[in-house]
């Protein structure tokens, strides 16, 4: 199984630990890189932290949690190399992994309950991307980090 890093905000803390013994469960070896309260804390520090070990190699993948996952994916998504996206269903989870080879699953607690998320993140780390003619788009991503 894979390495992946997972992080929060204050607004998605009890869903990020739903998600880590999920993870587990299914084999994969978890990074949590906080927090451990629902104390207020700046989302785009523990973006910071999931993008930096996806990045690095040290995580093959990255879940980001705060409120509705839109501040979380907006941060990750300044790092070069990061690919993250907002999934509210199974089918975006798989769609995102196999034609845009994302690599950060945002989830927003507010919006989105454990059961689905559990769902969404299950089908997150277990789908592949497809290459082939997709391939192209992403590289045609990637040279927008580098304009």
């Amino acid at each position: 199984m894979s390495t992946i890093a997972i992080a929060a905000d204050h607004a998605g803390v009890s869903l990020k630990a739903e998600l880590v013994a999920e993870l587990k469960k299914l084999g994969h070896e978890v990074v949590d890189l906080g927090p451990a309260t629902t104390e207020s804390v700046d989302y785009p520090d523990f973006a910071a932290k999931v993008t930096a070990q996806v990045t690095s190699g040290a995580a093959s993948l990255g879940v980001l949690v705060c409120g509705t996952g839109i501040g979380m994916s907006i941060a990750a998504n300044k790092v070069p190399g990061i690919r993250a996206a907002v999934c509210r269903t199974e089918f975006e989870a798989r769609a995102t992994r196999q034609h845009n080879d994302a690599n950060v699953l945002c989830l927003g607690q507010r919006v989105t309950g454990g059961g689905l998320a559990v769902e969404i993140a299950r089908a997150f780390v277990s789908t592949g991307f497809e290459g082939g003619r997709h391939q192209a788009r992403v590289a045609k991503v990637t040279a927008l980090e580098h304009r």
